[in-house]
């Protein structure tokens, strides 16, 4: 696939587009994977918990259990993707989405008989979640990560924001798959088939995703670190035109040589504002949104085919204003629209939280959900992905986005599997403690974040203190 010297003036080429777009792949199963479970909890209650006696905080726990595989997936994504490289790190991912969606749909297999829930089956259906969280985990950290490395430096927020999107339209995807199979259905059947069928339907995306990654290259800057100097120059080449790839080549080689490669080698700065975006993302208390919206909608009184539609046009509200990011982050920066986001969230949560402790139930509730989710999708949501595929130096950056998004999935699993426990305590304070931490992301903002808009990966490592190397560890 010829490059153009039309493609080189704007950044955008056909191969550029098209691999992006197969790693956004990765996304779109992250939110499928994600987002199956919402029209699935209530049954998997009935079938797996309730049937045998267990209480809320167990099924807490198993409607969350794929959040500990994320936190195993975003601590391994780093040893992975720093030996097996980004692209083989990928094909893995695919391989265990496509596992978990098979296992969860029928967790019986081999060890047990359909239709007869035990403790051991509950604990086996826990297990393929968990497969199912390490793929998201690992692509959660890696997908970002291979797109930043790939994109020129004007387009990279853009490209990196289409990660967010696919994750929101996979999940807009399954909202739609999920009220398909339960539409007109008896609650009987959904607890006894509708629920696998809404797991299974995840083998399909995993399958493709899989076999399309053969076809993409493996990212130019994992190249370089590997000494491929040959093989980075050619993608570069293909992606940035002839003169820039050489400079980008250059720019990359000499960052190899700044540090040890160890973790803080550029201080602790850094890695404490990645850690804390990602924890912040979590405790605004997005994914109780995403996780558990029918039942949320079924307490403000919908019916259950109704709570279902409303799910689905608040992930067209997600997709929409996803896409609001998407046209504003590389003209605007990605800090001014953390703020904003901060403060629409903490409007929208301490309202919720008010309505709440007065009892009141209707359409406003709606309202300042969607605001919510809104502010959310067009800012912590997709420029928080954006800013850990490229505050870290190239040298760290497996290692340093592995330990931050291993600590956004720990965040991502407390906060989750804590909701149904906090609700029965106060669904006034549970909303008002999202709406103070969406205050505290403002302030952490405000005072810590960078703006790195408009920058190369090289241009934004070269801001943060990095500390010599030593003789003895140069000529190891």
């Amino acid at each position: 696939m010829p490059y153009r010297a039309s493609d080189q003036k704007t950044g955008f080429n056909p191969y550029l587009i098209v691999i992006t777009l197969t790693a956004t792949l990765g996304g779109l199963l992250f939110g499928y994977d994600t987002a199956v479970i919402s029209g699935a909890e209530k049954a998997v209650q009935a079938y797996l918990v309730n049937s045998l006696g267990l209480s809320t905080f167990i099924h807490g726990l198993t409607i969350s259990s794929a959040l500990i595989g994320c936190v195993i997936g975003g601590a391994v994504s780093g040893f992975f993707a720093s030996r097996l490289g980004r692209k083989k790190s990928l094909i893995a991912t695919a391989f265990l989405f496509f596992v978990s969606a098979l296992g969860s749909g029928f967790p019986e297999f081999l060890f047990f008989r359909s239709g007869e829930p035990t403790i051991g089956l509950l604990a086996m259906f826990n297990f393929y979640r968990i497969i199912g969280g390490i793929g998201v985990g690992m692509a959660s950290a890696i997908v970002p990560m291979y797109i930043g490395e790939v994109s020129p430096a004007g387009l990279r927020g853009r490209l990196v924001s289409l990660n967010q999107f696919a994750i929101i339209f996979g999940m807009l995807v399954v909202y739609f798959v999920n009220w398909g199979i339960a539409r007109g259905e008896s609650p009987e059947w959904i607890n006894h088939t509708g629920w696998r069928i809404m797991f299974l339907s995840e083998t399909i995306p995993a399958a493709v995703y899989g076999l399309l990654l053969f076809f993409v290259p493996e990212s130019p800057r994992f190249l370089a670190l590997k000494g491929y100097n040959t093989r980075a120059l050619e993608v570069l080449t293909r992606v940035n035109g002839v003169i820039r790839a050489q400079e980008i080549l250059q720019e990359v080689q000499a960052t190899l040589s700044h540090t040890t490669g160890k973790l803080f080698s550029f201080g602790t700065k850094v890695i404490v504002i990645g850690i804390l975006l990602s924890v912040f993302q979590q405790f605004v208390g997005i994914n109780v949104a995403l996780y558990y919206a029918p039942r949320i909608f079924e307490s403000m009184g919908a019916a259950k085919d109704a709570s279902m539609l409303q799910t689905v046009v608040m992930g067209l509200v997600n997709v929409l204003f996803t896409v609001v990011a998407i046209a504003s982050v590389d003209r605007y920066g990605r800090k001014i629209l953390l703020l904003v986001g901060s403060v629409g969230m903490a409007v929208g949560m301490f309202a919720i939280a008010g309505l709440a402790w007065f009892e009141i139930i209707g359409v406003g509730t709606l309202v300042f959900i969607i605001l919510y989710t809104a502010s959310f999708m067009m800012s912590w949501g997709p420029i928080t992905w954006v800013l850990i595929s490229e505050i870290f130096p190239n040298k760290i950056r497996g290692q340093a986005v592995a330990v931050a998004v291993m600590a956004q999935w720990a965040a991502n699993y407390l906060i989750s599997s804590t909701y149904p426990v906090m609700m029965e305590l106060s669904g006034a304070l549970t909303y008002g403690f999202y709406g103070a931490m969406s205050l505290l992301s403002f302030i952490f903002v405000w005072r810590m974040v960078p703006e790195t808009k408009g920058k190369t990966l090289e241009e934004i490592e070269s801001g943060w203190k990095h500390q010599p190397v030593r003789r003895d560890d140069a000529q190891r």
